[in-house]
């Protein structure tokens, strides 16, 4: 080798020394900021996990309170449903008991009667106000899926198939049968007397003929 190419050599040796020791200065430049902007990041993520936690911890004691308040209620509901009927019949209640008083008190026959016809009427209206009213029957058609028939009977005031008494008196609950009539049926001459098919079912149209 000539003494310009070992000239030339040295020169590029110390070339590529001076770039490698920049580069090294370089990287231990920047290790430290890196490093220090992951504490920064872990932190707020820490801080973010932190009120995540606390938020769901908040909405899982109101949902706990909220559930308890709403079992409370039901159990209420549950209990105190049927306040407004009772208060709706208590004034029939004293009705009844002025009525038996006052008869004690005359001995008087007829105006006992009145007065629990009276009281009659003034149930039946109380019942009107909640949904309640009778199903009509004497006269009208049987119709099982409306009257329980118990027997037949051969009547000279009434078609074959219709009703000819009620012996106890049905009702509806709005469109719901809630007691179906019991009554007795008109039957052609030759049929055999005895109970009749039918019994309480649920009105098709919620509402008498």
């Amino acid at each position: 080798m000539s003494e310009k190419d070992k000239k030339l050599h040295t020169i590029s040796e110390l070339g590529r020394g001076s770039s490698e020791a920049r580069e090294e200065e370089d990287s231990q430049g920047t290790e430290p900021e890196s490093v220090e902007e992951l504490k920064q990041a872990l932190a707020a993520k820490t801080e973010e996990i932190k009120a995540l936690q606390d938020k769901y911890l908040r909405l899982a004691a109101e949902f706990d309170n909220y559930k308890r308040l709403s079992q409370r209620e039901q159990r209420d509901y549950a209990r105190f449903a049927n306040e407004s009927l009772l208060k709706e019949l208590l004034p029939i209640i004293d009705n009844l008991e002025r009525a038996v008083r006052a008869a004690k008190e005359n001995q008087g026959r007829e105006g006992l009667i009145q007065g629990v016809e009276l009281i009659l009427k003034q149930f039946m209206e109380t019942l009107a106000k909640f949904g309640v009213r009778p199903i009509p029957s004497v006269g009208k058609a049987f119709d099982p899926s409306r009257h329980q028939a118990v027997a037949r009977v051969e009547s000279n005031t009434v078609p074959a198939g219709s009703v000819v008494e009620e012996l106890q008196r049905g009702y509806y609950l709005h469109d719901r049968i809630l007691r179906a009539p019991m009554v007795t049926v008109a039957a052609g001459k030759n049929t055999d007397q005895g109970p009749a098919s039918g019994g309480p079912q649920e009105s098709p149209s919620g509402a008498p003929n």
